[in-house]
C-alpha cells in the first residue's frame, strides 16, 4: 500500500512541540532536539556575552549590533533558531508588536554550536538557508575541540574565511574583527579537567 503523502509541518507543529525540546521547520520538515549539552551551552553563553558586551552594549568595543541569543527567524515556511545572531543596528527589525514571538529580517550573523545531534543539520539544511536568506558571515562552532569555522557571504554562497581554535589568542573574527578576544571569551574559563 502507497505511503500517504507527508503534509509539510507548520508554526502550529512548532508550537505544539514539547517544551524541553527546541523545534525548528526546515523544508517543510520537523526538527526537534534537546536543549544543549553543558560544553554547548558553556560555549553559547560564554560567546554571547562577550559578543553582546562589546558589540551589542558598547561595553569596551564599538557597539553598533543587536545580540540575541536562540532568535526564532521565519523565513517563508522555514522556522530557523539559531543559537546566537546579530543584526547591524540600521537593520534590526523593529516589529509592529512590541512582544512578537520571532522575527522575519534575516540577521547579518547567524552562529551555529555544533553538537552530535545537530551538527548535520546545521551544516547540511540550516547553512543554506541562510545562504538563500543573504545572511552575510555564518560561524560554525565545534565547543569540544574548541573551533570556530567562518563563513562569508559570496554572491550566494559561502566561502570559509578560516578557522580559529585552542587556546590560541586573541581572537579577532569578522564581522567582528574591531575587537580582539582572549579564548575564554567564547569558551568560558576551564572549570575543571576537558
Amino acid at each position: 500500500m502507497a505511503e500517504e503523502a507527508r503534509k509539510p509541518a507548520t508554526y502550529q507543529d512548532v508550537l505544539d512541540a514539547p517544551e524541553h525540546m527546541v523545534a525548528e521547520v526546515l523544508g517543510g520538515e520537523l526538527h526537534l532536539h534537546p536543549r544543549p549539552k553543558m560544553r554547548h551551552t558553556r560555549a553559547a553563553s560564554s560567546m554571547g556575552s562577550s559578543l553582546h558586551g562589546a558589540f551589542d552594549a558598547g561595553h569596551r568595543g564599538p557597539g553598533g549590533w543587536i545580540i540575541l541569543y536562540e532568535p526564532e527567524l521565519h523565513f517563508g515556511a522555514d522556522i530557523v533558531v539559531p543559537d546566537i545572531a546579530g543584526w547591524r543596528e540600521e537593520r534590526f527589525p523593529i516589529p509592529d508588536e512590541p512582544d512578537a514571538p520571532f522575527w522575519t529580517v534575516a540577521p547579518d550573523w547567524a552562529c551555529e554550536i555544533l553538537s552530535e545531534g545537530t551538527a548535520r543539520v546545521d551544516r547540511m539544511k540550516k547553512v543554506p538557508l541562510y545562504a538563500r536568506e543573504s545572511v552575510g558571515h555564518v560561524w560554525l562552532v565545534e565547543p569540544v575541540v574548541r573551533t570556530i569555522e567562518v563563513l562569508r557571504l559570496r554572491d550566494s554562497t559561502y566561502e570559509l574565511v578560516g578557522t580559529w581554535g585552542g587556546d590560541e589568542a586573541p581572537f579577532a573574527i569578522e564581522p567582528f574583527e574591531a575587537v580582539s578576544f582572549p579564548p575564554e571569551a567564547f569558551w568560558g574559563r576551564a572549570l575543571g579537567p576537558r
